[in-house]
């Protein structure tokens, strides 16, 4: 399917995406010094990540509907 790729890349990026905002949680709860900006800028790509897979998604169920509908016949009288 064409939105299949997306999806997966979207699913790493999340993931990342959510490593990285634990990583950056955890120094609040041990008292410890927080992380530099850069890693909270890393944190943002599981917004990324959700909408690349989002649009994967959506660009597999339109191939589908596409592939579902029913071709047009034309009748020769």
């Amino acid at each position: 399917m064409p939105g299949d790729l997306l999806v997966r890349i979207g699913a790493i990026v999340f993931i990342i995406g959510a490593v990285a905002t634990l990583a950056t949680i955890t120094p609040l709860f041990l008292g410890t010094h927080p992380l530099p900006t850069a890693a909270y800028v890393v944190c943002m790509l599981m917004g990324v990540g959700f909408l690349l897979a989002l649009v994967g998604l959506l660009r597999s169920a339109l191939a589908q509907r596409r592939q579902a509908r029913p071709s047009p016949t034309t009748t020769l009288n």
